[in-house]
């Protein structure tokens, strides 16, 4: 990891997987809800085809060039929905309840030490933000969780049309906080979506790998975001 004095002026972080995780874990919610609208399907089911369906959106959103909005994330998560609970007796109902869990603050966590990370960055002087593949109710998130006060930007791909890894979206992010790539440091979890994308554009990146091993060198990856502070 490079040292603090290195980061540049401006950090900006993924949201999910990086800085917030649905708590419980979604497929745990998924089958719990479902089970209230007649699915039969246990937890580990649901788990994998959750990760499924994941999938075949993403496919989706690369046949469709990466372009989005505010329909086709509701649309995106209407579909996993229906994949994943196909047993269900009202898909509807059931979607609109799952949709509406994950616009409470309190139905996520924040990874450890993101309210002393954050704070201390900004106390330091670098100016925050937060860049995403979500939807409108990451801004609701944000404003609701106090450790995330210290963020100045939000770039949500629905609001901005672009999702990660396309150019657009780390080219969105850059004017956002009106600053040229290399002035800029993108932390996230996802090696295609978040650090090779964001090296693409000739941003600096760090990729966010707690749990696994990755093909990158060590001294570009960090374990725990408290390293972002380490001199």
């Amino acid at each position: 990891m490079p040292p603090q004095s290195r980061l540049p002026a401006v950090v900006f972080f993924d949201a999910v997987g990086t800085l917030l995780h649905p708590e419980p874990p979604a497929p745990v919610v998924y089958a719990a809800v479902g089970h209230r609208f007649g699915s039969r399907l246990d937890e580990m089911a649901v788990r994998t085809r959750f990760r499924a369906a994941l999938r075949r959106q993403e496919e989706v959103d690369r046949t469709s060039n990466l372009r989005t909005d505010e329909a086709r994330e509701i649309a995106r998560w209407r579909a996993i929905v229906r994949e994943v609970l196909d047993d269900v007796t009202d898909i509807e109902t059931c979607f609109q309840e799952l949709y509406v869990h994950f616009t409470r603050a309190d139905a996520w966590r924040c990874e450890r030490g993101t309210a002393e990370v954050l704070a201390a960055l900004a106390a330091r002087g670098h100016v925050l933000g937060i860049a995403s593949n979500f939807d409108q109710r990451l801004r609701g998130l944000v404003g609701n969780i106090p450790a995330l006060e210290p963020v100045r930007y939000l770039v949500i791909s629905s609001e901005i049309g672009w999702r990660k890894p396309a150019r657009a979206f780390f080219t969105t992010m850059c004017r956002h906080a009106a600053s040229s790539p290399e002035q800029v440091l993108y932390v996230g979890d996802d090696l295609i979506n978040d650090y090779e994308g964001a090296r693409r554009l000739g941003m600096q990146a760090l990729l966010f790998a707690p749990n696994e091993p990755v093909l990158i060198p060590a001294e570009m990856c960090i374990q725990s975001l408290s390293d972002l502070l380490y001199d």
